[in-house]
């Protein structure tokens, strides 16, 4: 994974509540086992009519919005545990997601495949979709090592909580396999000296 930088970027409003993976990556595109490709049928029943071809009022086919974050409503990610809506947020090139309550699986699942999900208070989640509204070149800038968001069109900045064994991995672009290996050396030198007792 690469490593997780500070991103000062524009951003794509989604204010729709109980955004669940199936509507994130519906079931039919679940065949696959690698991650290529996802990116492009993220929300696809939203993003496209029967027949293929892009809805106009949709926001992802919408030119004025363009970013690295996702700024969705509350309870982002319920449903299936399916590792493909991580996978297909982070094939469109999302690498932050906001929103006031995350469902545990699709936040786990966006951790371990390099996405931030940013947990803000409703109030915060409300001016970033008042801000982008009134200029779709807003930005926020998402610190991981402060453990910050910043709405920059008003200033306004606040903290967020994220486990710090993850918060490392992200910092040093790590998957669990990475973190392992990276401490070899001390896990072999605990297990030479470790010492069995036997009952």
């Amino acid at each position: 994974m690469e490593k997780f930088q500070t991103i000062t970027s524009t951003y794509i409003p989604l204010p729709i509540e109980n955004v669940d993976t199936d509507q994130i990556i519906p079931a039919r595109f679940l065949k696959a086992t690698t991650r290529e490709g996802f990116g492009d049928n993220l929300f696809a029943d939203w993003r496209y009519d029967k027949e293929g071809n892009p809805n106009p009022g949709f926001v992802l086919n919408n030119p004025v919005y363009s970013g690295k974050v996702l700024v969705a409503g509350k309870n982002f990610g319920s449903g299936s545990s399916r590792e493909h809506a991580a996978w297909a947020i982070g094939g469109y090139g999302f690498k932050v997601v906001v929103s006031s309550f995350f469902a545990d699986i699709f936040r786990n699942n966006a951790l371990n495949n390099g996405i931030l999900p940013v947990i803000v208070s409703d109030h915060f989640l409300s001016g970033l979709f008042a801000s982008v509204n009134k200029n779709p070149k807003a930005t926020v800038t998402v610190s991981l090592e402060e453990q910050t968001i910043s709405n920059n069109e008003t200033g306004s900045v606040e903290s967020f909580e994220i486990n710090p064994y993850k918060k490392e991995c992200l910092l040093k672009g790590l998957d669990d396999i990475d973190f392992l290996l990276s401490n070899r050396d001390a896990i072999e030198e605990y297990e030479k000296n470790r010492t069995f007792s036997y009952e």
